[in-house]
């Protein structure tokens, strides 16, 4: 028999045991949400206009400013909603939406740090070769497959979890339509979206984060064989960022997704998930443009013309 959706609107309960601090939560997370929607905007409109930033690096870079703003505006305005009035309704379809884009961005920008370390380690290990390997077709085609597996993949576990039924309670006990607490609510066997939740995050989290290890292992070896210091650290200047929000990155999600749930508070909870959704796509560009000499001269030059 075919499943009925019994709740049409679920209630988002946030963090019930801040209340008292709602205000000064309310006023970071905003102040947070607009930083990063400027900061990443920025990023894209000068890599867009500045012919020095017309590098693969920058380009992938772009991408990832998408990612995070597709993460962050996804996940934000409702979370500040739920943080003001203590709560708030959504209803069913667009919990789904929320969780389909939710996903979309994380998993492709799993797949865009791949890509990135990718090119760093061409750049590194393989400088002669960089430009003939890594020209505009191919890293049209890593941005283009890393967003169509993003999209697609994701298509799966929504699927699945909007054909249950969902009986009630209609309570939430998070800041967004997550997957396992989005569950909770269900009056079916939840067995097969908890399996296909699993096969596919330990694939989608555990090969790209290999790759990326395989590619520093090769470009540490690379920058310890260069015979001068400043070479040396010219090596790794260039993908100490990229490191750097990789293991911000892939700590949140493995502590999040991977590590066992049993026994992990669902305060605990919130609070890495608040980390991925909200901090890290501020810290990302912060930290990219921090340290690149090509970024700041950049925005040093469009200063002056502005």
């Amino acid at each position: 028999m075919k499943n009925q959706t019994m709740i049409n609107e679920v209630f988002l309960v946030g963090f019930p045991n801040l209340r008292s601090f709602r205000l000064l939560i309310f006023s970071k997370i905003l102040s947070i949400y607009i930083m990063t929607i400027f900061v990443n905007t920025f990023i894209i409109v000068l890599v867009i206009f500045c012919k020095t930033l017309h590098f693969p690096m920058y380009f992938f870079l772009t991408q990832m400013s998408i990612s995070d703003m597709i993460m962050t505006t996804d996940i934000v305005p409702k979370m500040l909603s739920v943080i003001l009035y203590e709560g708030s309704t959504m209803s069913f379809k667009s919990c789904i939406v929320q969780l389909y884009l939710f996903g979309v961005s994380a998993v492709s920008e799993c797949f865009l740090l791949t890509v990135m370390s990718y090119d760093r380690y061409l750049a590194i290990c393989s400088p002669l070769h960089y430009h003939s390997i890594m020209d505009s077709m191919l890293c049209l085609k890593l941005i283009v497959l890393s967003w169509v597996l993003g999209f697609t993949l994701m298509l799966i576990t929504p699927i699945t979890t909007a054909n249950l039924e969902f009986c009630g309670p209609d309570h939430i006990d998070h800041f967004f339509c997550d997957v396992a607490p989005l569950l909770e609510l269900s009056c079916s066997d939840t067995s097969i979206v908890e399996n296909e939740t699993l096969f596919l995050s330990l694939p989608i989290l555990m090969i790209p984060f290999i790759l990326v290890m395989i590619s520093y292992i090769y470009i540490v070896h690379t920058i310890v064989g260069i015979p001068s210091i400043s070479g040396r650290q010219k090596a790794f200047s260039t993908c100490s960022s990229h490191l750097t929000v990789v293991s911000i990155y892939y700590g949140s999600l493995f502590c999040t997704y991977v590590i066992p749930t049993k026994g992990k508070s669902a305060f605990l909870g919130k609070i890495l998930c608040l980390f991925y959704t909200v901090i890290t796509p501020f810290l990302n560009p912060v930290i990219y443009t921090l340290r690149n000499k090509d970024i700041k001269e950049a925005v040093r030059k469009y200063g002056k013309i502005l």
